[in-house]
């Protein structure tokens, strides 16, 4: 399906700013598609990356995706490969020059449109983040990486979120109607204008989770000068991925779905313990008011229910964006990890003594190592109470998943 005003878009303003350069500096990582969240909710922590891989990155734009999951390919020895796809040839470049600056080889890159993924398949994990919401018929989009996908694999999507975007349409509804006529760069400069302009009482002005638009102006055309985008809430994400056969695994992170972490009153969390997940989620949503995007992983409706690592003695707790020494000083000074959701703060309770387990994760000891080294230190609960409570706050923020041992 041709999209040319969206292809032009992206010529003129690649999509997220990026400076191959900063390679040098760091590595950009995020949810979906990090290596070790997707083996923990795709592959139950078990996927042995040694054996052959294929990821698809569709919509690749300036690289984030493709670049991630090839860096850590690459770094755990895998002999994995990573195909890009998308409209901008502009784009394309910026992630070729990325993959320079890295001397990565393990990505193949490919111009064209996510209808053509099935002649690229099949693949064992795709990643699609942030297109399906600027298709004309998401359905059959999502239908055509379904496609593509093996029986055995699953995908790591992300689409807007309608209540944390609040404010965007209206803005981009007046802009379109002083914006006529306009080359896409003079858009630009009203747009800068009319967002100086805005009252106090606006709401985009008053929504701190919109940001975009004053980091780069690639940044400000996705958000407000888009020819083509929608919004989803949690159940119009759920009939979505149910149009193509698939079925949600989780959220990502996961806290944020919870809506027992915002809620403290007995009688009202009572209540919510009939909901199902999907339904928990939406409350979830409509509780906090500012989910501005969507990330979650699915597979085939066949692989429902069965693809998440679950804790075992013989599974390795893994930390991602923390180390073990932070984070068990975070759990011994506090007592709780948290996170900010703009001006929120989730605190999710750990029983103190979890920090001396904390301490003994290196991302190589099983569960039963720890167990071994530790279970009779902790003082005040047993090990099974602090590692559970510890386990389902850090997973829940993103901090940690399982990968089965494999020794």
């Amino acid at each position: 399906m041709a999209q040319p005003a969206i292809r032009k878009q992206y010529e003129a303003y690649p999509y997220p700013a990026r400076d191959p350069t900063d390679e040098t500096k760091r590595l950009i990582t995020g949810s979906p598609s990090n290596l070790p969240e997707l083996n923990h909710y795709i592959f139950s922590g078990a996927r042995d990356f040694s054996q052959p891989f294929r990821a698809l990155v569709a919509g690749g734009g300036t690289g984030d995706g493709a670049i991630m999951l090839a860096q850590q390919l690459s770094d755990a020895g895998s002999s994995g490969s990573v195909v890009y796809l998308d409209l901008s040839e502009a784009s394309r470049r910026i992630a070729e020059r990325r993959a320079e600056v890295r001397n990565l080889s393990n990505i193949r890159f490919h111009s064209g449109s996510l209808f053509d993924a099935a002649t690229l398949g099949p693949f064992d994990y795709i990643d699609c983040c942030g297109v399906l919401h600027h298709l004309e018929a998401p359905e059959e989009g999502l239908s055509t990486l379904a496609g593509a996908l093996s029986p055995h694999g699953g995908m790591g999507l992300m689409v807007y979120g309608k209540y944390g975007r609040n404010g965007v349409y209206p803005l981009q509804k007046m802009l379109r109607a002083l914006g006529s006529g306009l080359s896409l760069h003079e858009q630009v400069e009203i747009a800068k204008k009319l967002v100086e302009s805005l009252p106090a009482n606006n709401w985009f002005k008053r929504n701190p989770m919109l940001v975009d638009h004053r980091n780069s102006d690639a940044g400000l055309v996705d958000l407000l000068l888009h020819s083509q985008d929608r919004a989803y809430l949690v159940e119009e994400v759920g009939a979505l991925v149910n149009s193509a056969g698939l079925s949600i695994v989780s959220f990502v992170p996961p806290v944020q779905y919870e809506p027992s972490h915002l809620l403290q009153d007995p009688e009202l969390l009572e209540r919510l313990n009939g909901l199902n997940p999907m339904a928990r989620a939406a409350f979830a949503e409509q509780l906090s008011g500012n989910l501005k995007q969507h990330a979650f992983y699915v597979v085939p409706d066949a692989r429902a229910g069965c693809t998440t690592a679950v804790p075992g003695p013989r599974m390795v707790p893994t930390l991602s964006t923390v180390n073990a020494s932070r984070l068990a000083m975070a759990i011994r000074q506090e007592g709780f990890l948290a996170v900010k959701n703009g001006p929120v703060t989730l605190r999710l309770p750990v029983p103190k003594d979890a920090a001396v387990i904390a301490e003994q994760i290196d991302n190589r000891r099983t569960l039963s190592e720890i167990h071994d080294l530790v279970g009779t230190t902790l003082e005040n609960v047993g090990f099974d109470t602090a590692w559970g409570a510890l386990y389902k706050a850090a997973n829940g923020l993103n901090l940690m998943y399982l990968q089965a041992d494999k020794s």
